[in-house]
Formats: structure tokens, C-alpha cells, sequence
């Protein structure tokens, strides 16, 4: 299968601060790893989002991974077959992986962990729960998994990443059927790190695993990840100017990256992605509720602005990023800066004559260019009949509102990447009505024909064809503006310039596995 060249999910923000200890201490490599957004778990069946897969991608190892050319590629998993039907799955597992309890990784743990999942449902359960039933997951022999779906779903090996194997003997001795509690504040995976210490708000800190299966060839691997959760970028500032900081997160603002980027042995890393950066439109709730308003919307929107000096970015003419070559629609128009049409949509509108129109817009509160998009937005709205009501909040209270329909903003910004290699992961987590009810979905899109085309692409095996229907989902989602993208994501990050091997990869903070990367300096 042919994929994206790069990507990566993303999403939004919350925040604290925390200062912590230099990035190498004496007797280990100790980095620390800047994020703006809190970790609310480590369970690998309870992850949602870019920051708990950022931990997640580092204490557990799936039955596959992700290259960062897009292909998925072996891990606990060695190798595996397809039935002739494209139902049955059977997965041959390494035979010296083990946990970090110095346990093997069996045939046995991988069903434990899709049957938590599955019986959890929560988290990546949604990829799952309709297309798995537990029974349907065995155990052959101790290295043998199988794994039948209920019915063709082409894109299924590409979620397999996603099957974080946890170690079935530790969880069996936990309180509770599934021992919830315990992976509150402990990890039981099979990956490079392992949870040592966690203050919540604050900081996390993971040991590396020294005998993890992938092994540690690169020149001196990363002992200890410190992720030291602030928003404050005068604290990030700071860790680089004493030379603490190893990785800052990509939510800096243009002045702070060059002002470390300016220091000694600092770098700024660039990367495009695959994510992109929306307004979220909610279509079910007046006035958004009007496809004349909502392409009202899309004319009112100053691109240029936001993507070359707002927040760096590419330009964005679809829903998918252009970087799923294949199956992006590349004959759509780029987006169209224009308020004489704006006034003209809003005209055809069912609320023409109402003074003023009345939006809520929603962002994530403390961040910098979150707000100047917001200012900007509501100063050009307010210039054609519309009230906006500028509503920054915290990235958890974001996820609150988006439960329900009737809560979720008209508008909102948001990032959102593939949370695995495949425009499947754009385009039904965002937009099939089965996925309704996340951030990732505020759009309230709640279209037939949109669930049926993806449903419809989900069954398809041949590529082509499936592509193609990958892109009439993008035609009738443009046509209707049932969101708004703003911008792809340029992924930026100041790194300590001793830091080396950081690859983008096409899967949400898949780029954030530590074990992939090294320290190239003495001391």
C-alpha cells in the first residue's frame, strides 16, 4: 500500500508549568521533553489524544508500527497473513520481545489487550468495537495470534499500531476485572520506557528499558524522558538558556523558537505534515446550521494572514492533506479570501436581515496565536453583520462542550492529524456520524451520504477505487462546507543540537518514540 511521505496528528493544548533537573545529569542522559498540554492517562486503552499517545508510543509497543515513510511495519508482530476473504488476520509475534518485567510477550497478551479494549470501550475502542468481537480474537500458540473482523475493512492493518500489547499476567493480579486503577499510575507494556514518576499537571518522568527487543544501537540512547508540561514560553525560554531543555514542544510562538533557535547548541526542526488546523463548523446549530452562513464563513477568513504570519503553515484546499497523494482531490480550489462574496452568501441565507447574526467561537485559551486567529476572525465577521463571541477556553473544557450537539460552538479551532496512516483516519473520525461526539468532530456533519460513502470506501480492497471514493467524500464535504480548513500543519520544535533522530511519522506522536532517537555529543 502506498502512503503518505509524511504526517501526524495533532491536536490542541491546555497548560501548566514545571521546572525540572538539567537535561544530562552525571551518571545517565536525562532529557527533558517540553509539552503545553497535561497528560490526563497513560492507559493504553483510554488515550484520546495527542499528548497521552505521546507518552503511550513510549511505554507500550503494538502488534505493528509506523515507518516515517507511511508504511506500517513490524513490531511485536513479525510478520502476518490476510485470509482470501480480507477477514482474517493472523499475526506471527517475535519470539524475544518482552515485557518490562523481563516476561515474554505471548499470543495471550495480545488477546487480553483487545478484549480490555473492546470491553473499556473507550479511547481507540471506536476502530474496534463494531468491526471485532472479543471471541473472535485467539490465541493458535504461544507466538500465534488471529484476529477476525465481521466483515471487510480495508484499512485495518493500518490501525494495528494501535493494538498496545499490555502484559496480561501483571494485569490479572490488579484489583477490578480490568485493572483500571492500576495503569492510572503504572505502565505493563513492552516499550523502550517505563513509567517512573508522575506528578500530574507537572511532569512525567519514564526509565529507559534496557532490555527492550528493538534494542538501543544508536550511538547513546535517551536514559531518562522528563516531560515537563507548561505553557509559560518564558519558562521554555529559560530551560534553553541554562541548556536544560532538550525537546520544546510545537507550540511555541515565532519569536521563541528563534530566540532559541539563536542560542548555542540549539536547532529548530521543520517538518510538514499531514495534520491540519480547522475551523470546526457546527452544522447542526443555527446559525452554522445554514450552508450559506458556513460558506460565508470560508470567504470571511483571511488565509494568507493566518498561515504566513499568524502560524506558519501550507495551504489547505481540502479536508485531507495533500501529502495522502492518491486519494487527495487535487482539482478543488485554493481558499478564497472575499468579503464582497461573504455578503452575498450571507444574503442567500434564511438569516439575511437578522441583525447581527449571532456565532460563538471557540479556542484554546492561553495560546498566543489561537487568540490573534480569534481577534482576526472576529474582526472581519463583525465588518459583514455577525456578532462573535469569543469564548477561549481550556483544551479539556473544549472536549467537554464537544460531547453534545447542542453545546459544541458554531466555531472552534482545532488541529487534527491521522491517528494511523490512512485518509481513513481523517475522514471518518472527523466526519461519519458513528464517530460524532469528540473534538475531533465538532462539525456535527450528520450527512447520509457522506456516512455511506465511507462506509462504502471502509469495504473497498482495491486501492484505487477506494481512492476514488476517498475523493468524492472531499467533493461533497467541500461543496456543503461542512468545515473549514485553515491551514497544514508545519510542524516546528527547538531541539537541543545534540539531539538526533527525530523523524516525522504518518501516525498521531508515533514521531515521539524516544527509542528511535539519540544523543551524538560527549557529556
Amino acid at each position: 500500500m502506498r502512503l503518505l511521505k509524511h504526517a501526524l496528528a495533532g491536536a490542541v493544548l491546555a497548560a501548566t508549568t514545571a521546572l525540572t533537573a538539567p537535561a544530562v545529569a552525571q551518571d545517565k542522559l536525562s532529557l527533558v521533553v517540553n509539552v503545553v498540554q497535561i497528560f490526563g492517562t497513560v492507559d493504553p486503552a483510554k488515550i484520546t489524544d495527542y499528548t497521552e499517545y505521546m507518552a503511550a508510543v513510549n511505554l507500550y509497543d503494538g502488534l505493528t508500527t509506523v515507518s516515517s515513510g507511511g508504511e506500517v511495519v513490524p513490531q511485536l508482530a513479525e510478520s502476518w497473513e490476510v485470509s482470501d476473504d480480507n477477514q482474517t488476520y493472523t499475526f506471527k509475534l517475535k519470539q524475544d520481545a518482552t515485557f518490562q518485567d523481563g516476561s515474554p510477550v505471548e499470543a495471550k497478551d495480545v488477546v487480553y489487550t483487545l478484549q480490555r479494549l473492546l470491553s473499556l470501550n473507550e479511547g481507540p475502542a471506536y476502530l474496534f468495537s463494531d468491526l471485532v468481537d472479543p471471541e473472535n480474537v485467539k490465541a493458535l500458540d504461544d507466538h500465534t495470534v488471529e484476529i477476525r473482523i465481521n466483515r471487510v475493512y480495508a484499512p485495518f492493518i493500518s490501525i494495528t499500531p494501535l493494538i498496545l500489547v499490555v502484559n496480561s499476567d501483571v494485569m490479572k493480579e490488579q484489583d477490578g476485572e480490568w485493572g483500571e486503577d492500576y495503569l492510572t499510575e503504572n505502565s505493563a507494556g513492552a516499550g523502550p520506557y517505563k513509567l517512573n514518576g508522575w506528578t500530574r499537571g507537572a511532569e512525567m518522568i519514564m526509565q529507559r528499558y534496557e532490555d527492550y527487543h528493538a534494542g538501543w544501537a544508536r550511538q547513546r540512547p535517551i536514559d531518562e524522558l522528563r516531560f515537563v508540561v507548561t505553557r509559560d514560553e518564558a519558562t521554555v525560554r529559560a530551560l534553553a538558556q541554562r541548556g536544560e531543555l532538550g525537546l520544546s514542544s510545537q507550540y511555541q510562538s515565532t519569536e521563541t523558537y528563534k530566540a532559541i533557535e539563536a542560542l548555542d547548541n540549539y536547532k529548530l526542526i521543520e517538518a510538514s505534515t499531514a495534520t491540519g488546523f480547522y475551523l470546526k463548523v457546527n452544522n447542526q446549530i443555527a446559525p452554522t446550521d445554514d450552508v450559506h452562513i458556513r460558506r460565508a464563513i470560508a470567504y470571511a477568513l483571511d488565509y494568507a494572514t493566518i498561515r504566513e504570519v499568524i502560524y506558519p503553515g501550507g495551504e489547505m484546499k481540502s479536508v485531507l492533506s495533500s501529502l495522502f497523494s492518491e486519494a487527495h482531490l487535487d482539482e478543488l480550489p485554493s481558499p478564497e479570501y472575499s468579503l464582497e462574496k461573504a455578503a452575498e452568501e450571507v444574503a442567500k441565507s434564511k438569516y439575511a436581515g437578522d441583525k447581527p447574526i449571532k456565532l460563538d467561537h471557540a479556542y484554546v485559551a492561553n495560546t498566543a496565536f489561537e487568540e490573534e486567529i480569534g481577534l482576526l476572525f472576529k474582526s472581519t465577521l463583525e465588518t459583514i453583520g455577525f456578532e462573535v463571541d469569543l469564548q477561549p477556553e481550556p483544551w479539556n473544557r473544549i472536549t467537554e462542550l464537544a460531547t453534545k450537539v447542542e453545546t459544541t460552538p458554531n466555531t472552534a479551532q482545532v488541529f487534527y492529524g491521522p491517528t494511523y496512516p490512512s485518509p481513513d483516519s481523517v475522514l471518518f473520525v472527523q466526519y461519519h456520524s458513528r464517530a460524532a461526539g469528540t473534538w475531533s468532530s465538532m462539525s456535527w456533519v450528520e450527512d447520509p451520504e457522506i456516512d455511506a460513502m465511507i462506509d462504502k470506501s471502509r469495504a473497498t480492497v482495491d486501492e484505487a477505487a477506494r481512492n476514488a471514493i476517498y475523493k468524492d467524500i472531499q467533493a461533497r464535504l467541500h461543496e456543503n462546507v461542512a468545515e473549514i480548513p485553515l491551514l497544514t500543519q508545519l510542524k516546528r520544535m527547538a531541539a537541543h543540537s545534540c539531539l538526533q533522530g527525530y523523524a516525522e511519522v504518518p501516525m498521531q506522536s508515533w514521531d515521539y518514540d524516544f527509542s528511535r532517537m539519540w544523543w551524538a555529543c560527549e557529556g
